[in-house]
């Protein structure tokens, strides 16, 4: 019988979200020895699946004003420790017609209850400071609403909780708990690339896989009831507004549009399904719909504008009593499973936000750290992140063209991560020019920041994201894992094909118009010109053979 392989370590993390990153970068900080798991890779859960709002709180000040006040604090401190990450657009809340104007007066009070600055405007004000908005608008309310890269937030976390001594295992899903007695001492695993199993012992265990976490506390023998509320946006080929657009109403569908990067996104949808179902996400036709007629009424021209994919997630929210995906409170909920159920070494972090993620950690460190007797305080809310060193105060309002220069790497990763970057001819090439991704700054994401295939390496360097969606950037880059990931020809086409694979998910819902014709055409490309085919049914000889005559 082969030996599993065992791993000893003082916190177990289950979970690579933001919230399991920002555990793990806490715990690293207060000198606690921790090990991360995620049976995917870092932020490809509910963290990769949102609109990368940097909530000022506004959306919730009328309804959870608890939840209002924790995003305003977590925004000011993401602004000062995340730079690198955020885009400081503001937002507009905006009255249409058909909302109703004395509901301005209740949002700037609940607004003012919470911190959170506001400013009345006209509707020319308004019309000034985003010509694309709904121009029949009654008028405006601006917040500090922004925008925040969760992938860059999360790979973040992990880069400095690693230099401090973290350890990071991607790809690696729990199969169960250990336990002796009343006491959590691990976990059984295995690795879902190679089929290894292997242990991981800890004094203490933290669940904080999202809405995942139901399943870990089963491990436990714990019945936590969680409520999976299904949110579905839509992605738009170019950036269509300047600063994040809101409704000024209580949340409801398709309410906000919100710029990122290169393009903008509509969303969201609400629709309570089965929890058997949370692997499966799909987006119906007419959810498609309702995005983009209420998403016109935000900003018209988005009638008109290309819509490169559809992607859903799930909104971890605990059920406390009763209610739906957009009444149950946005709160966060810790439970120390030794004061709740008698089951010591073991703690859950659940509910919350992408927003709250590091208050949520650090909730969740204070409690495992005082079981140690480690009296550390936290100071994640103080040091910058690896990237936001240089770049604090650099992220104000930028241009529409300012993420298609060359300093797009340094928006990403920071100057000192830049000054490692290749700097030869072949370094300095440009393999992704939507998003203007380097070879250089590929090899550093392989090298550095824990990437194994196109997808991982999608979510580090926003290649593949822009509006050509990876048609010929993802072929260059594949090959690229020959020079930097030690994976031969045939296995780099089978990463190519796994990335389509994976593509395909989010084109196929709105595969009408143009992007019906992008998908011929990127099928035309790569079955007529480069010859791909399904390579699991071809020999590894074979395929090499084909890769290396494209």
């Amino acid at each position: 019988m082969a030996k599993v392989t065992r791993f000893n370590t003082e916190v177990l993390i289950i979970g690579g979200g933001a919230t399991g990153t920002s555990i793990m970068r806490d715990c690293a900080l207060r000198g606690i020895t921790c090990i991360l798991l995620d049976k995917g890779d870092i932020a490809s859960g509910t963290t990769g699946r949102n609109h990368g709002l940097l909530h000022s709180g506004a959306r919730y000040a009328v309804t959870d004003g608890e939840s209002a006040r924790e995003c305003i604090q977590e925004n000011k401190i993401l602004k000062h420790i995340a730079s690198h990450c955020i885009e400081e657009t503001n937002g507009l809340f905006i009255t249409l017609p058909e909302d109703d104007l004395d509901f301005q007066h209740t949002f700037i009070t609940a607004c003012a209850t919470a911190g959170i600055d506001t400013q009345r405007l006209t509707p020319q004000q308004a019309i000034e400071l985003e010509p694309n908005v709904n121009r029949s608008l009654l008028g405006a309310v601006k917040v500090p609403d922004g925008t925040l890269d969760p992938f860059r937030l999360c790979a973040s976390n992990v880069l400095d909780a690693k230099n401090h001594g973290a350890q990071l295992l991607t790809y690696s899903m729990v199969q169960s708990l250990i336990r002796i007695g009343d006491r959590i001492i691990g976990a059984k695993c295995i690795n879902t690339r190679t089929n290894e199993q292997f242990e991981v012992y800890a004094q203490e265990v933290i669940n904080a896989a999202g809405i995942w976490g139901k399943n870990i506390c089963h491990y436990a023998d714990l019945n936590v009831q969680m409520l999976p509320a299904k949110g579905s946006l839509l992605v738009f080929e170019h950036r269509i507004n300047d600063l994040v657009i809101n409704r000024c109403r209580k949340p409801a569908d398709a309410d906000i549009l919100v710029p990122g990067d290169s393009i903008s996104l509509i969303g969201t949808t609400s629709e309570e399904i089965d929890y058997n179902d949370i692997d499966s996400l799909k987006i119906s036709e007419k959810e498609v719909n309702i995005l983009i007629e209420e998403g016109a009424k935000l900003a018209p021209i988005l009638a008109q504008t290309r819509i490169l994919r559809a992607y859903a997630g799930v909104r971890p929210l605990v059920d406390v009593g009763g209610g739906d995906g957009r009444n149950i409170s946005r709160g966060i909920v810790l439970l120390d499973h030794q004061q709740r159920d008698g089951l010591a070494g073991f703690s859950s972090i659940l509910g919350g936000k992408l927003m709250t993620s590091r208050l949520m950690a650090e909730m969740a460190t204070d409690l495992v750290a005082s079981k140690l007797g480690n009296i550390s305080n936290c100071t994640t809310h103080l040091q910058p992140l690896p990237g936001s060193v240089t770049t604090a105060g650099n992220n104000k309002h930028k241009p529409k063209q300012a993420v298609f220069t060359t300093t797009a790497a340094t928006h990403r990763h920071g100057e000192n991560a830049v000054a490692s970057f290749d700097q030869s001819t072949k370094g300095k090439s440009i393999v992704c020019e939507c998003e203007m991704v380097s070879v250089g700054e590929i090899e550093y994401a392989i090298k550095q920041l824990d990437v194994t295939n196109l997808v991982d390496l999608r979510r580090r360097t926003r290649l593949g994201m822009g509006s050509c969606q990876g048609e010929l950037c993802t072929y260059r880059a594949s090959s690229l894992f020959c020079d930097f990931g030690n994976c031969s020809g045939y296995e780099s086409s089978k990463l190519l094909m796994q990335f389509f694979e994976e593509r395909w998910k989010g084109i196929k819902p709105v595969l009408f118009g143009d992007a019906l014709r992008e998908a011929e055409f990127t099928y035309w490309l790569y079955e007529g010109l480069f010859g791909a085919t399904d390579i699991n049914k071809l020999g590894e000889k074979q395929a090499d053979k084909d890769y290396y005559e494209i």
